[in-house]
């Protein structure tokens, strides 16, 4: 599937990188926006919502993390976060604050861009899937991007929802954290396991009675997750 390029909101507090980064994803087709701060972000996204979010951690006043999370509150917009720290306890907490994808400074242009893409294409590709999915009481809507779990209406980020309905397309089954990589953030076999765990977390939180002990979404221990049919 071909996905055209869309606007993207880079938020930076470094003058050069938002230029640098502007310039190149205008090369690739983008319309970009910036932002030199987390309230600036926010406003800029009441204004003009963009269609991806590319957010660094270390901003002055409200920090990327407290910048997602309000995000969060009032947009499912994919969120892709850039930092410099090599604390990889950073990469989960900025997860856990609601991001899609993140990526670590120094990085290249055109890997930057695949995983923009990528973003976008999975979000897209649920579009000429059944219209009802159904594992227990989960049911899944693709064509309208609606969630019912035991009849209440549950908002999921579109990540939540591909991961989802990945899941719901055949419950029982289990699914390898790998699997769900390629599936759901098209990374193959190289990508980082913990965007697949903090993602499955975030969405117990949302499905579940109780998370800590999950009746849905289950953990296969050594495998992978499985959705109860």
């Amino acid at each position: 599937m071909v996905v055209m390029p869309g606007s993207v909101l880079v938020v930076d507090d470094d003058d050069g990188i938002r230029t640098s980064l502007r310039l190149a994803l205008e090369d690739h087709g983008y319309k970009v926006l910036e932002a030199p701060d987390g309230e600036t972000a926010l406003d800029r996204m009441r204004t003009e919502p963009p269609d991806v979010v590319v957010l660094d951690l270390m901003l002055p006043g409200m920090d990327g993390f407290e910048c997602c999370r309000q995000m969060r509150r009032s947009s499912d917009v994919p969120v892709l976060i850039i930092s410099a720290r090599g604390d990889s306890h950073d990469v989960v907490a900025g997860l856990e604050a609601g991001a899609d994808d993140y990526i670590r400074k120094p990085f290249d242009i055109p890997e930057l861009a695949a995983r923009l893409r990528a973003l976008r294409r999975r979000l897209r590709s649920v579009s000429d899937k059944p219209d009802e999915l159904v594992a227990g009481d989960i049911v899944v809507h693709p064509d309208r991007g609606e969630v019912t779990v035991a009849g209440r209406p549950v908002h999921l980020t579109k990540t939540e929802f591909h991961l989802l309905y990945e899941l719901a397309s055949s419950p029982g089954r289990v699914f390898s954290r790998d699997m769900l990589l390629q599936r759901v953030w098209d990374y193959g076999y190289f990508g980082d396991a913990r965007i697949v765990d903090v993602h499955i977390r975030r969405l117990r939180a949302k499905i579940e009675q109780d998370s800590s002990k999950p009746q849905r979404l289950i953990t296969v221990r050594g495998f992978g997750y499985k959705l109860e049919p």
